[in-house]
């Protein structure tokens, strides 16, 4: 995301040389200045708790490989956390009580959005679990990558997203480092695995790849079209509590469908049996609950920054920047081998990443003077209309 930043413009320099003009002028700036710097913060804790979140699949994989089962339970483990929110939810809102907690609290049809798209989150989950039992962390992740040509093609479809030399390379290399694992010797398939349960695991992959990446944009589009403040709070940036409002909601929506998942399959009375026989022993399964749903809770999070503060796409390549993350993880800790197919597949994935990100680069430059003059425009309307305003 490109931090909005502006010369002084004309208009502000004569400012300094009016002094009746001046207090108008620096009440302008002021109001401007938040969404200059703010945002880019805001950002870069997102960033930072999607890459602190990268425990979430490891621990998931964990579960899978010692034993554990339940297919609704692992995708309740990745959207049920969302009750750590609610003690740092209500200290921003009570902090932020000056600019009235209405105007703080998100909007009823965003309400109802976000439940929608928690549910639909709810089967991505469901779908990556199934996928993440029959595949290696390895396969699973490079698989789980593609979701960033997914979230582009969806994000021109909805939100309006053009595509470049550099984002359109990006996407096909994306798609062709799945195919690499597809047709390479082994095709990255574990030892004394049956054929037909690995393919399973791989089409299961790539749906919550493609899952994945339809509701980040929809969730920027519902924060667009749904979102709008009006009165004063419309003149400061979105905070840090909407991200979290947000993600609670969804979390909550998810977390039903969950559990009625698990009632239909009947998993809550044989959680005991199965941390009984866990692998690691009894104590460790709940351990890796906890920390597991810990983890995906901190990854949402900041997903959820990076969708409200800056874009859905941004959201999908810090997505994509876990994989190689991921691959490390998973060599060193699950001893999963690291062959020839998935190198080219990883090498490709990251080329897909390394393109998209300087397209960008390159766009952002080309944007930026059309940026600042639009900008200039508005701080020299808003000034002239705060002078007529003045007596």
């Amino acid at each position: 995301m490109a931090t909005i930043t502006a010369s002084a413009s004309p208009a502000m320099q004569e400012a300094a040389k009016t002094p009746s003009a001046s207090p108008p002028r620096a009440m302008a700036a002021s109001t401007a200045s938040p969404a200059r710097y703010r945002p880019s913060l805001l950002v870069i804790f997102s960033a930072c708790l999607v890459l602190i979140g990268a425990g979430g699949p490891l621990l998931l994989r964990v579960y899978f490989v010692h034993g554990g089962q339940r297919l609704w339970l692992s995708a309740l483990l990745q959207i049920s956390g969302w009750p750590l929110l609610l003690p740092p939810l209500c200290v921003s809102l009570f902090r932020g009580r000056r600019h009235g907690i209405a105007n703080l609290l998100l909007p009823l049809r965003l309400v109802g959005a976000a439940a929608v798209l928690g549910s639909l989150y709810a089967v991505s989950c469901f779908v990556y679990a199934m996928g993440s039992q029959a595949l290696p962390l390895s396969t699973s992740s490079l698989l789980l990558a593609t979701q960033l040509a997914f979230t582009a093609v969806f994000a021109f479809l909805f939100v309006g997203l053009r595509f470049t030399p550099f984002s359109a390379n990006a996407v096909m290399l994306l798609i062709i480092g799945p195919a690499v694992l597809g047709v390479g010797p082994g095709s990255g398939k574990p030892a004394g695995e049956p054929s037909k349960t690995y393919w399973t695991g791989f089409c299961e992959g790539i749906a919550a790849a493609a899952l994945a990446g339809l509701v980040l944009p929809l969730v920027e589009v519902a924060m667009e079209r749904y979102g709008r403040r009006t009165g004063p709070a419309a003149r400061i940036p979105p905070p840090y509590s909407t991200v979290m409002q947000m993600q609670a909601v969804m979390g909550a929506a998810g977390t039903m469908v969950c559990l009625l998942g698990m009632a239909i399959k009947s998993d809550f009375g044989v959680l005991r049996s199965e941390a009984a026989t866990f692998g690691l022993g009894e104590t460790n399964y709940y351990l890796v609950l906890v920390w597991d749903a810990v983890s995906w809770q901190l990854l949402n999070l900041g997903i959820m920054g990076l969708i409200t503060c800056a874009s859905s796409l941004l959201a999908g390549i810090m997505i994509a920047v876990l994989l190689p993350l991921s691959e490390i993880l998973a060599v060193l800790f699950l001893h999963e081998k690291f062959d020839g197919p998935k190198g080219i597949a990883l090498v490709l994935s990251l080329w897909g990443f390394a393109s998209y990100m300087y397209g960008e680069k390159v766009q952002q430059k080309k944007a930026a003077p059309q940026k600042n003059q639009l900008l200039q425009q508005q701080m020299a309307r808003k000034t002239g209309d705060l002078e007529l305003a003045t007596p």
